[in-house]
This record gives C-alpha cells, sequence and structure tokens, in this order.
C-alpha cells in the first residue's frame, strides 16, 4: 500500500472517530499537551519575545518529534500506519465537540433561556457573554464555528497531508500555543510574540482552503466571494478574515462588529455588510456548512497527497 493510501484511509478513519466519538472527556492528547505547555512556561517565562520564542520551539518541537517518532516507529507495517494516522487525526481534530457546543447554545436559544445559553459560551469562545443579547450570542457562535472549522478542522488536515502525523500534531501544538499565550494580554504581548505569529503562518493555507470551500459548499457561493474579496482584509486576523468573511456570504448573514474580550471592547469591521443580521436559526446552518466543508476538506487533502507522494515514488 502506498503512501497516499495509507494517509488517505488513516485520516477518514480519524473523521470518522471524532464523528461518532468527538473529544473524549478525559485524558485528551491536547490537554495532555496543554499542562506540559503550562509547565515549561512556569519555567521559562519572562517578559521578553526571545524566551517566548524559546518556548514555541520546545512545545511545538516536542510535539513534532514525538509524531515523527511515532510515525517511524510503525512505518514497516501499513495496518499500523493507518492506526497511528487515524488515532493522531481523531485527536486533533474537534468538528464534532464544535458542532456540540454550538448547537446545545443553539438549543437555548430557542426555549428562550438566554442565561444559559451565556453560561455555556465560554465553551466555545473567548467573548464577554453578560454583554451579549440572543442575537449578540448567535452572531458570536456562528463566527466560533466558522473560524474554528478552519483551526479545529481543515488546518489540521492540511497540515497532515503536507507532513503527516507530525504535521498534524504540530499543527494542533502551535494552535493549542496560541490559544495559551498568544493574545494580547500584558503578560503575553511579548512572550507570546513567536506562537501567535507561528499560528498565523501554518494557519495560512486551511483558512483560505476552508474559506473556498465554504462558497462551494455554501447556498451562495457568489456571495461569499464577494464578501471574501471585499471585507476579509478588514479583519483583525489574518486568517480568521477569509474565513469570517466568506461564510457570512454564504450564509447571508452579517458578521462583525462590536464585540467584547475581557473586559475590553472592540469595534471590528463588518463582514458582508448587505446581509441581514444573525438569528438563532443560523447557528444550526453555520454547522451544517462546517460538517460539509471538512469533509470535502478530506477530499482535498487526500487527492492532494496522493498526487504529491504518486509523482515522487
Amino acid at each position: 500500500m502506498g503512501a497516499g493510501r495509507v494517509h488517505a484511509y488513516g485520516a477518514a478513519v480519524g473523521l470518522i472517530g471524532d464523528l461518532l466519538l468527538g473529544d473524549p472527556r478525559r485524558g485528551h492528547p491536547v490537554a495532555a499537551f496543554g499542562r506540559a505547555a503550562g509547565a515549561v512556561e512556569r519555567v521559562l517565562w519572562r517578559d521578553h519575545r526571545g524566551w517566548g520564542a524559546l518556548h514555541t520551539v520546545v512545545c511545538a518541537g516536542g510535539a513534532v518529534a514525538l509524531g515523527a517518532v511515532a510515525a517511524r516507529a510503525v512505518r514497516a507495517s501499513d495496518a499500523a500506519s493507518v492506526v497511528v494516522t487515524g488515532a493522531a487525526t481523531w485527536a486533533v481534530v474537534g468538528g464534532t465537540s464544535l458542532a456540540r457546543e454550538a448547537q446545545a447554545i443553539g438549543r437555548a436559544l430557542e426555549a428562550g433561556d438566554v442565561e444559559a445559553a451565556r453560561a455555556r459560551l465560554p465553551h466555545l469562545c473567548g467573548r464577554d457573554p453578560q454583554s451579549l443579547d440572543a442575537d449578540g450570542i448567535a452572531r458570536a457562535v456562528v463566527e466560533s464555528v466558522a473560524e474554528n472549522t478552519s483551526d479545529a478542522v481543515v488546518g489540521a488536515l492540511v497540515w497532515g497531508a503536507v507532513g503527516g502525523v507530525p504535521g498534524l500534531v504540530g499543527f494542533r501544538a502551535v494552535n493549542t500555543l496560541d490559544a495559551m499565550v498568544g493574545h494580547k494580554s500584558a503578560r503575553y504581548r511579548r512572550y507570546g510574540w513567536a506562537s501567535a505569529r507561528l499560528d498565523d503562518g501554518v494557519g495560512w493555507p486551511g483558512a483560505r482552503l476552508t474559506a473556498v470551500l465554504a462558497a462551494v459548499a455554501g447556498g451562495d457561493p457568489r456571495g461569499a466571494v464577494t464578501a471574501w474579496r471585499a471585507d476579509a482584509a478588514k479583519h483583525p486576523s489574518p486568517n480568521a478574515g477569509p474565513v469570517e468573511a466568506s461564510f457570512a456570504g454564504a450564509l447571508g448573514v452579517r458578521l462583525g462588529g462590536t464585540l467584547s474580550y475581557g473586559g475590553r471592547v472592540e469595534h471590528r469591521p463588518v463582514l458582508n455588510g448587505a446581509g441581514r443580521g444573525v438569528g438563532t436559526g443560523d447557528i444550526e446552518r453555520a454547522v451544517r456548512l462546517s460538517r460539509r466543508v471538512g469533509w470535502l476538506a478530506l477530499g482535498v487533502c487526500v487527492a492532494a497527497r496522493h498526487i504529491v507522494k504518486g509523482r515522487t515514488s
């Protein structure tokens, strides 16, 4: 069996595993990595970019090295390689958990229980829920579904196609480090700079593929492309901008605007200003679009790896 087929079977097994099982409630490998990265931070932290870069190298480099060791240990057996690739894919993608959290908030809003939706929102994103009404919560959920489709699904599949198991775990390690130290707080403005910049770099291809596939799989391809071209560059994140704009156009809704993080109010540009305001029903529509994008991304990434491996073998 060729390397392309091994990866294809393993990635498909992993994505199906995520669909059926979601994330484990205990002992998640990403949580274990987070604890290890936190321990490294306690040793290395200084208010300095260089120490933060060292933290990034140690943690992300260690994850890639472990992935490489695991892949090398089983490379003589196609079956074992499929299992390891499948396990790594299942461990790093999070599409099902993303959908479940979004749908739980949607159900609370449909029942008129805004307080329950506010209590659940921090499981999905870092917005200040107390400042949001029902429509504001729905908008936050749709934006989070869009961004995390790239971060939690498509980006991992892209790097799995590029680098196999090391690529899968390396992408998730970088993404996790960005969530831990990459934000612009007083503690992490300098220390987290390297993690944030590296996350921007590794997230670039997955974000563009997500935006393309959202346009293909959404209900309004022309609207998605128009919103992406007109508004993506206005977003402060180079990767969230194309994804959220494309989702907004595909769903026919208006995203962006005023939001609050950690008591800090931000006035972000509106994405797809011609769209209507987000309603509760758009949460389920965004989840369905996210799932379609994930499966299309699997097909694209598997085909691309198969073609490349076929030409180089």
